[in-house]
C-alpha cells in the first residue's frame, strides 16, 4: 500500500495511490489525514487496502491524476521527528577529516538527536534560506513511521511497529553546526525544516528488498542534474531500523506518527558516491589535505530517489532548489 498527502490546511488530505504514483483516491470517509490513519490504524487498515487493492484493479470510478506539486509530505507535520546515525563509515569520516577516532561505544550505542516536526517541506518545495554562509547541505536518508510503541521495547518486536518507509532529505546548515554543538546541547538553529518523499509506502511494497530491518537498494542522489550518489542503504548500515526504534523506546512511548530516520546513506565504496556534500568534502579533506567541493549556493537542485528492481520509482522524488528567503522583517 502507497499513501501520500494532497497540501490541505496544515495536515493534509489523506490519499491511497497506485503503484505508479500516477493515480490517486480520496480516503477521508476512513480517515482525514495521515495521522488520524496512524492513530486508528488496526481500524483502517484492511480498509485503506481493500482500496489500493481496486485501484490497482482500475476499479475506482473516483481515481484522479496526481499532479506531483499538489502533494505535502505524507505527514505535513508530525508529533515527533527523530534522525539516527546508522551508517558509522559517515561518522568515522566526520572524525577522520578533524583527526579523531572514533569512540568505541558508537559501535553500540546509536547516535540520535530529536528534530523539528512542527512542519515539513513537501516534495518539491524549495529549501528557503537567508544565506549561503550557513553552509547549505542535503542529506538523503531512508526513514520509517511507527505506530505506538511501547517504552523498552526490544529491537525485534520494535519491527512490528514500523507501518510506512519513505524517504527524507534531512536538512543541513554545516557551518552552523560546530558552534550550535560548542554549547553541549544539541542541533537546534542548525538543522532546518526536513522534506519527505511523495509517497509512504509499507514494508510489503519493498518485497525482498526489506529484509534484517533495512531497505537493500541503491539512494540516487542527484546534484544539479548529475548523479552525486548511490549507495545502497541495507549496506553498511551498523544499526538497523529495529534498533533505531527501540532505542528512541528505551526511556518513552513513541506515539503513533514518529518518524525515525536513518542519517546520511554512506557505503565504505567510495565509488557509489555519497548523500550529502559533507561526507564528499571529508574525503576531499583525507585525501588532499582541504576540502575543494563547495556547500550548496542559491539555485542549486537536488533531487532524492529509489528505484526498485525494475527500475520504477518506489516512493516518488523529492526535488528541491535552495532559494534566497528575504522575510522575518
Amino acid at each position: 500500500m502507497k499513501l501520500a498527502s494532497l497540501k490541505k490546511g496544515r495536515d493534509g488530505e489523506l490519499l491511497v495511490v497506485d503503484k505508479a504514483l500516477q493515480s490517486g483516491v480520496k480516503v477521508t470517509e476512513i480517515a482525514r489525514t495521515f495521522q488520524e490513519a496512524l492513530d486508528r490504524w488496526k481500524e483502517v487498515a484492511p480498509r485503506l487496502q481493500k482500496v489500493a487493492d481496486e485501484l490497482a484493479q482500475g476499479r475506482r470510478s473516483d481515481a484522479f491524476r496526481l499532479e506531483r506539486d499538489t502533494l505535502a509530505s505524507p505527514l505535513p507535520r508530525a508529533y515527533q521527528w527523530v534522525d539516527g546515525s546508522a551508517y558509522l563509515n559517515h561518522v568515522e569520516l566526520v572524525r577522520r577529516a578533524r583527526g579523531a577516532e572514533m569512540p568505541q561505544e558508537f559501535l553500540s550505542d546509536p547516535l540520535m538527536y530529536q528534530g523539528c516536526s512542527d512542519s515539513f517541506l513537501a516534495p518539491l518545495e524549495p529549501i528557503r534560506l537567508a544565506s549561503e554562509d550557513y553552509g547549505i547541505d542535503f542529506e538523503s536518508e531512508v526513514a520509517v513511521i511507527t505506530d505506538d510503541v511501547p517504552m523498552g521495547v526490544s529491537a525485534g518486536r520494535a519491527l512490528e511497529h514500523i507501518k510506512f518507509i519513505l524517504l527524507v532529505n534531512d536538512v543541513s546548515l554545516r557551518n552552523l553546526i560546530p558552534a550550535e554543538l560548542a554549547k553541549g546541547f544539541g542541533f537546534f538553529v542548525s538543522k532546518p525544516a526536513s522534506a519527505f518523499s511523495p509517497a509512504a509506502v509499507t514494508p510489503d511494497e519493498l518485497g525482498p528488498a526489506w529484509r534484517e530491518g533495512k531497505v537493500h537498494l541503491p539512494l540516487r542522489t542527484f546534484y544539479n542534474g548529475d548523479l552525486f550518489g548511490q549507495p545502497n542503504a541495507g549496506v553498511d548500515m551498523q544499526f538497523d531500523f529495529g534498533q533505531l526504534v527501540a532505542h528512541a523506546a528505551k526511556t518513552r512511548h513513541l506515539c503513533a506518527g514518529t518518524i525515525v530516520g536513518s542519517g546520511t546513506i554512506s557505503n565504505r565504496d567510495r565509488a557509489v558516491g555519497s548523500s550529502c556534500l559533507a561526507e564528499k568534502r571529508m574525503i576531499e579533506t583525507i585525501e588532499q589535505g582541504k576540502p575543494s567541493t563547495p556547500f550548496m549556493r542559491f539555485g542549486d537542485r537536488v533531487k532524492i530517489e529509489m528505484l526498485d528492481e525494475k527500475g520504477a520509482s518506489i516512493f516518488g522524488a523529492i526535488e528541491q532548489v535552495v532559494e534566497r528567503y528575504q522575510g522575518g522583517n
